[in-house]
């Protein structure tokens, strides 16, 4: 999964094509078992039945079987095949779509409030998989009022575990860690809580499928997440999920009364060295009519970024 990106969603079905090719299936070994029904019976009204062994009768019937046969079996399959692929399987398609070994980029912070006034902020940001743990850091570059701020986030492969985080606020000349209690807060003004910014674990939720569906063209699939945690910040979301690439290209949230309290949008994404990497989003507070934009740009991956780079000493150190 990529930075802290916003990218975060960056979850029995069966596509469309599949149905298709397996009525297309169905259709033929109907077809054929309806011609062979054919043929016994004109062979059993002609005069001379005699001529109409029973071993032929037999071959026949065998014929008919197998046909009727093939026809349970593409019919089984295709319900088998709507189950295999699960929303718990969808999410985690989304969760481990591969984005490279690390990362690095560059972003604007585009906060936009109710009067259409709008504040930019210019951040430079890391990113790392070290296997069974993702480690990102980024920079405030500017303005002046949150230069030399910076955060870090390590997310884990294990559910049970919660991200840790940092903020350093050059102010204070203190990193200070960011608890449980603070993870809704938002994050340096915008629409984004600290835990937004996290890599939420498929199995911290209940998934389930809802439809099928276009959004620009693309078939998704819409998926419903209900937290396992009671105390959880948004009582759902619903993610629609691009087919096949596995990529979050919407998600809602919704508040604790189950009303809608946020749209995040991704407006553009690209591939670079065979990964599909998010490079803008949008992140709309409904309630608040507050709109935050991240756009990505000067996008590396795989470029070997040392390990050290993600400490508490490089938060304070900076760029």
């Amino acid at each position: 999964m990529p930075l802290i990106l916003i990218l975060i969603f960056c979850s029995g079905i069966f596509s469309l094509n599949y149905i298709e090719k397996s009525e297309i299936t169905i259709a033929k070994i109907m077809c054929i078992q309806n011609d062979l029904t054919s043929i016994i019976s004109q062979k059993n009204n002609v005069p001379n039945t005699k001529t109409f062994t029973k071993n032929k009768k037999i071959n026949i019937m065998k014929k008919v079987k197998f046909a009727t046969f093939l026809l349970l079996f593409a019919i089984a399959g295709t319900e088998i095949s709507a189950q295999s692929l699960t929303a718990q399987k969808i999410i985690e398609n989304v969760y481990y779509r591969p984005t490279g070994a690390d990362g690095t980029s560059e972003l604007s912070m585009h906060l936009i409030d109710s009067r259409n006034n709008e504040r930019i902020r210019q951040i430079k940001q890391f990113s790392k998989d070290f296997g069974k743990e993702e480690k990102s850091i980024m920079f405030f570059m500017s303005p002046a009022d949150v230069k030399n701020t910076s955060f870090m986030n390590w997310s884990y492969d294990d559910a049970s575990k919660d991200d840790d985080q940092w903020i350093y606020l050059p102010a204070l000349k203190k990193t200070k860690r960011i608890s449980s209690d603070s993870k809704d807060d938002s994050f340096m003004g915008s629409d984004f809580t600290y835990d937004d910014l996290g890599d939420r674990h498929p199995n911290e939720d209940n998934h389930k499928l809802l439809r099928e569906e276009t959004i620009d063209g693309k078939q998704c699939f819409v998926i419903e997440s209900t937290p396992k945690d009671g105390d959880y910040m948004y009582s759902k979301t619903i993610t629609w999920v691009i087919k096949d690439i596995w990529i979050g290209i919407k998600k809602e949230f919704y508040d604790e009364d189950a009303d809608l309290l946020k749209v995040l949008t991704v407006k553009k994404y690209e591939k670079i060295k065979d990964y599909w990497v998010i490079s803008n989003t949008e992140m709309k507070n409904i309630q608040d009519d507050h709109t935050t934009k991240m756009v990505l740009s000067n996008i590396q991956v795989d470029i070997g970024i040392d390990d050290n780079k993600f400490t508490e000493r490089t938060m304070t150190r900076g760029l």
